[in-house]
């Protein structure tokens, strides 16, 4: 037990885990696994909930909680001994967990149980767990003859280990890129807390001048403000080429890509499924590729003739700005000049009245106003300096649940933003164990001696994984299968996310998450006036881009043949003629860094975004009828939405919530396309 990922008492010691703990952690656990396994096939007592779904549940609960910590630190403090060990035990997981998906007498059990005269005595949620195990190990194989079972289990731990390489490599890339400037005169436009942070980046690799990174933080202000264009078209094309051949071979995602779809493939068929599309939309609520497609290809028809129009306006700037050829490294420069011009403000300007404190002020305050709740920061090991941990208490001051937080971009921390799973909420011989929360996001950190300051797009995604983290928080379901976002379909998971991001473009909320860094002073109402004018500022653009990944994404499992002669460029080209109205370069390789859908669980389901979508803004329309910071709806939205879970199918919490079926309107109408 000095272990520290065999400590299941509490909250996981962060600063004791090594990676030489992780193979006996791994390897105990799972031996534990297999012993439990054998025992509750084999005996000749007839399965119930008690005596052996919630045993299986309980070893679960362990292995799934002890990994989510050696998860969470390859992904934010990577080393390469993490690493090794990170791979060579996640054969082994993906190892047992096929096995146990396939165990045809685990899933005897299950069927027993479900038609058993017990299971109308079990309440809905236990009922609806018992559902989803029948169904997931039909689709984990459990119904293949032997020899395919074999097979099965092959593709499953192949595609385990062709995901996280892919993710590797992308991270390996972006940590590798490093863009020395010697003249500051050749940074000319750059914001000077992007140029301290370059100045910063070089002194500590022992060099003069500024020093640049893919790293968000450091690219995105060069594309957005430089105005050297060949400095622009450098950092792009190193951003736009990484993990490919245009990179260094040993990082290369090309051939992954066709191995990956050739497994998702041949694993759908296995299951009598025509691709892995169909398979994917199992656990969704849409009903089929064709109901997605039919989706994207309606939103598109609304959305591309303002994607022209806004095209149009931003080639004819640009040809004032004497560029007459406007490139994909233009486009973030250009659109900026062109925003200031009509807004007369910059995002430069805005995040100067966005510290870090007032902004997490700002977000605990509106999460206590509408869901009773409080925020307050309390002592837990942790990981890294940057990180920090929090306790949410009810209004009778009992704590709910917990989150870490992790804000910072730095080297060996994977980019983008996202929320985990630490340890969900579930009933234990003890008491109800409450749910923990990892919320990571990659923002600037302080530079010069100030505080860490957002931009207002990194001010809505904090809010966007904060939402994803008060759906794990703040569930009242007491079954670990079905607690928090576990259970949840997919493409309904971006709801509560999306929903927080409303309250970002709401006065009565912003001005009190604002404070000028130097003056101190509130945001002008002025200003908020010119960002809300601007909120919908090329949002055609930005539409149809996200339907573009989506269709990709949709066709790439769907229609597409990884054994024939078109490749995936070939097709995002294809999908590009009918919807895109950016066209990138040739030579530009997005599909090798789509993370998202070859090593973050959205293959066949980027969708998601823009279907969730949907669903938050027609929810966020209740607010807006009530009172953006109603307690009444924001009850309502606890108690139907979040503390619900996975205990009953999304559109059911949906339509409990707002007393109807969602409509696209809402969602065009947030976005200035009426």
């Amino acid at each position: 037990m000095s272990n520290p990922l065999l400590h299941f008492a509490g909250l996981p010691k962060f600063n004791e885990i090594k990676p030489e703990h992780v193979g006996p952690a791994v390897d105990a656990l799972i031996a534990e696994g297999r012993a439990l396994v054998e025992e509750l096939a084999t005996s000749k007592e007839a399965p119930t909930w008690y005596n052996f779904a919630v045993k299986l549940e309980d070893h679960s609960e362990k292995l799934g909680r002890s990994w989510s910590q050696v998860g969470h630190m390859n992904a934010v403090v990577n080393s390469p001994a993490l690493r090794e060990a990170y791979n060579d035990n996640l054969a082994k997981l993906t190892d047992f967990y096929s096995d146990l998906s396939q165990d045809e007498r685990l899933y005897a059990k299950f069927k027993a149980i479900q038609a058993s005269a017990e299971f109308a005595n079990l309440t809905p949620t236990q009922q609806k767990i018992i559902n989803n195990e029948v169904r997931d190990f039909k689709l984990g194989g459990a119904e293949l003859p032997a020899e395919q079972k074999a097979r099965f289990k092959e593709v499953s731990e192949a595609l385990s280990k062709l995901s996280s390489r892919f993710e590797e490599n992308i991270m390996d890339n972006t940590n590798d890129f490093k863009h020395l400037v010697e003249n500051v005169a050749d940074l000319a436009g750059l914001p000077e807390d992007a140029i301290e942070a370059a100045k910063e980046a070089a002194t500590a690799d022992g060099k003069e001048g500024y020093q640049f990174s893919l790293h968000f933080p450091s690219y995105m202000p060069v594309l957005q403000y430089a105005d050297n264009r060949a400095l622009r078209e450098t950092m792009y094309r190193a951003y736009a080429t990484r993990a490919s051949e245009l990179s260094k071979p040993e990082w290369d995602n090309t051939s992954l890509i066709g191995d990956i779809l050739k497994l998702k493939r041949e694993e759908a068929q296995m299951l009598g499924f025509s691709n892995f599309a169909e398979l994917s939309l199992a656990t969704k609520m849409a009903d089929s590729p064709k109901h997605v497609t039919e989706f994207l290809n309606t939103l598109a028809k609304r959305a591309k003739p303002y994607a022209q129009k806004d095209m149009h306006e931003l080639i004819e700037y640009a040809a004032k700005l004497g560029i007459a050829d406007m490139q994909a490294w233009d486009v973030a420069y250009v659109s900026e000049k062109l925003r200031v011009e009509k807004y007369a403000f910059s995002d430069q300007e805005v995040k100067q009245y966005f510290p870090e404190n007032k902004v997490l002020a700002g977000l605990f305050k509106v999460t206590e106003t509408i869901f009773g709740v409080q925020v307050r920061k309390v002592d837990a090991p942790v990981w890294h300096a940057d990180a920090s941990f929090y306790e949410i208490t009810d209004s009778d001051n009992q704590p709910v649940a917990y989150f870490y937080l992790d804000l910072y971009a730095r080297n060996h921390k994977r980019g983008g933003a996202w929320m985990d799973e630490c340890i969900s909420r579930r009933q234990k011989e003890s008491g109800v164990e409450l749910p923990v929360a990892y919320l990571t996001c990659n923002f600037s950190a302080p530079v010069g001696g100030k505080p860490a300051l957002f931009t207002h797009d990194d001010v809505i995604t904090m809010f966007h994984e904060f939402g994803h983290g008060l759906h794990h928080m703040l569930t009242q379901v007491d079954e670990y299968g079905v607690s928090g976002i576990k259970g949840v379909e997919w493409d309904a998971v971006e709801l509560p996310s999306q929903f927080m991001e409303n309250f970002c473009w709401e006065w009565d909320v912003l001005r009190h998450m604002t404070a000028h860094v130097e003056t101190g002073a509130q945001l002008p109402r002025e200003l908020f006036d010119k960002m809300v004018a601007a909120k919908n500022f090329q949002a055609g653009m930005q539409t149809v881009r996200q339907i573009e990944f989506s269709l990709f994404d949709m066709r790439l499992h769907g229609e597409f043949d990884p054994n024939g002669k078109q490749t995936a460029l070939d097709l995002i080209e294809q999908v590009r003629d009918e919807v895109a109205v950016v066209r990138p370069p040739k030579w530009n390789r997005f599909p090798n860094s789509f993370s998202h859908i070859f090593a973050g669980g959205y293959a066949a389901g980027y969708y998601s975004y823009k279907w969730a979508e949907v669903l938050s803004a027609d929810a966020y329309s209740l607010f807006e009828e009530m009172g953006v910071l109603s307690g009444e709806a924001g009850k309502r939205f606890k108690n139907e939405v979040l503390s619900k879970g996975g205990s009953r199918p999304a559109m059911e919490s949906f339509v409990a919530f707002r007393g109807r079926e969602p409509s696209m309107d809402a969602l065009l109408r947030h976005n200035g396309m009426a």
